[in-house]
Order: C-alpha cells, then structure tokens, then sequence
C-alpha cells in the first residue's frame, strides 16, 4: 500500500513537471517540444488516476474484509 502512494506521489509530481514544462514551451513558442511535453503530462496524469482508483478499491477491499 506504500509503494502504491509513492507511486502515485511521483506520477502526481511528474504530471505536474511535465505541464508546467510545457506551458514554458508554449510561451516560448515552441510548440512541437509544448505538444509532445504536454502529451508526457496527460499520461502521467493518467497513470496517477488509475493507481488512485487501485489504491481506492484496496482500501476498500480491507474495510470490507474488516467487517467480515
């Protein structure tokens, strides 16, 4: 479970990275290097949404075999 929020703290931080990289570029003008920058962020963001939901369903899965 640790691992998992570690996970999605560095694709959270990657995400991030990436997007305010891309807005550089952007303003820069340069918009092949914003583009493919901000296409890295949106699948990282990706990634950290799925390990969001792997982590929900987890944690649900022990509430529920708690009250078992």
């Amino acid at each position: 479970m640790d691992e998992l929020k570690a996970q999605i703290k560095f694709e959270a931080s990657q995400a991030a990275r990436l997007s305010k990289e891309a807005t550089i570029a952007f303003e820069a003008r340069d918009w092949k290097q914003g583009k493919a920058l901000m296409k890295e962020a949106v699948a990282a963001s990706r990634n950290c949404q799925k390990l969001i939901e792997q982590l929900n369903q987890s944690t649900e899965a022990i509430a529920q075999s708690e009250k078992a």
